[in-house]
This record gives C-alpha cells, sequence and structure tokens, in this order.
C-alpha cells in the first residue's frame, strides 16, 4: 500500500493522480495508523515551513512518518514536503521539521527573481548516479523537473545529495539517505519524467 500524508496542505490530489498514471494505486490518509502500516510513504505539499511542521506534530502524522522511516520502509518527501524531512527552516525560525535527514533548509542567496519558478534541469551527483531508484529514471543523463519555490536544502554531507538544479548557482534537488529520498521540485507537474520518477518510488525496495 502506498499512502499520501495528507496534513492539511495543497497539491495532494495530483501526486495521488500522478502515482495512479505510473501504474500504481495510493491513498491520501490522515490516519498516523495507516502511515504505519504503508508499504510506502509520500510526503508532499506546498505551504509554510512553520504550519506544516506543526499540523504533523499535533495530528500525529510525523511521528507516524518517523516510525515508518525508522522501520525501513520507503520515505519520499516533494517540496515542502521534503523541506520538512529536515530539522529547521530559515521560513520558519522555532519551528521543528521532523530530523529524518541532516542539514537544514535555505532561502535563495540570488539576484535572481525569488521564488525560483519554471523547468530546470536536474543532473545527478555521483551518489545519485548510484542510487537503484534513480538510475532507472535518469539512465545517465540529465532530465527537467518543474521546480516551485522560495528555499532549498543546503549543508547536507555530500554523499546524501543525489541530484542538483541550478539557479544562478547550482543547489541540491534530490536528496537522501537509506530509505528515505525527497524532491524539491514536483514530479506530479513534471509531465513524463516526474510520472517516472513516483513510479520508480513505487517500485523501489531499500
Amino acid at each position: 500500500m502506498i499512502v499520501v500524508v495528507d496534513y492539511g496542505v495543497n497539491n495532494l490530489r495530483s501526486v495521488v493522480r500522478a502515482l495512479g498514471a505510473a501504474g500504481h494505486e495510493a491513498t491520501l490518509t490522515t490516519s498516523p495508523d495507516e502511515v504505519r502500516a504503508a508499504d510506502h510513504v509520500l510526503v508532499p505539499g506546498v505551504g509554510n515551513f512553520g504550519q506544516g511542521s506543526r499540523t504533523l506534530d499535533a495530528s500525529g502524522l510525523g511521528a507516524a512518518v518517523r516510525d515508518a522511516a525508522e522501520r525501513g520502509r520507503p520515505v519520499m518527501g516533494i517540496c515542502l514536503g521534503l523541506q520538512l524531512f529536515f530539522a529547521s527552516s530559515a521560513e520558519a525560525a522555532g519551528a521543528r521539521g521532523l530530523g529524518l535527514l541532516p542539514g537544514e533548509v535555505r532561502r535563495f542567496d540570488t539576484a535572481l527573481p525569488v521564488p525560483h519558478v519554471g523547468w530546470s534541469q536536474v543532473e545527478l551527483t555521483p551518489a545519485g548516479a548510484g542510487h537503484p531508484m534513480l538510475r532507472e529514471v535518469f539512465r545517465g543523463e540529465p532530465r527537467f523537473f518543474y521546480h516551485v519555490h522560495s528555499y532549498h536544502p543546503a549543508a547536507l554531507p555530500e554523499e546524501q545529495v543525489l541530484g542538483t538544479g541550478t539557479y544562478e548557482r547550482p543547489f541540491p534537488t534530490l536528496v537522501g539517505r537509506d530509505n528515505v529520498i525527497g524532491a524539491q521540485f514536483h514530479p506530479e507537474k513534471s509531465q513524463r519524467a516526474g510520472i517516472e520518477l513516483l513510479g520508480a518510488f513505487a517500485r523501489w525496495r531499500p
């Protein structure tokens, strides 16, 4: 069973539909018990880090996602969902994320317009090129994915940066370790490449 965690943010049903387009049925859930029982857990989202972290905490869904990750279940975050995998974000001082990944979330430091909106080429790092879920999607070549964000992962160990995009300068946009993976971009808005990525996640057995 694949569950998409419903913690009251936007863009959840489009992820369920994109998984369906990849040939995999997913359930949108507000139940911590369903999250703990799932084979795969997906945490998407568009919104504010502070509000998202408070909702995950108050609903018990955050603890359930941590439990699933600790038990070795494949867990994926998308956009805000990925940012919530970190312990903190510059967007919301004092708000506590899930702490599934080391590092932090920073706002773009650039003269370009923020948020970064649009298609960006994503290139795998050496660590990403060796990742079993990503190899089948990228097939040795960069691919384009749709981004909408003002913040991005930062200060990760090098081996946990799996793919980079560029907005004036490179930034981590695919990150992960062990059974946890995250995309700063939106697979559900990224046409064929995004559907392939979600399908690869649904088949992934870390």
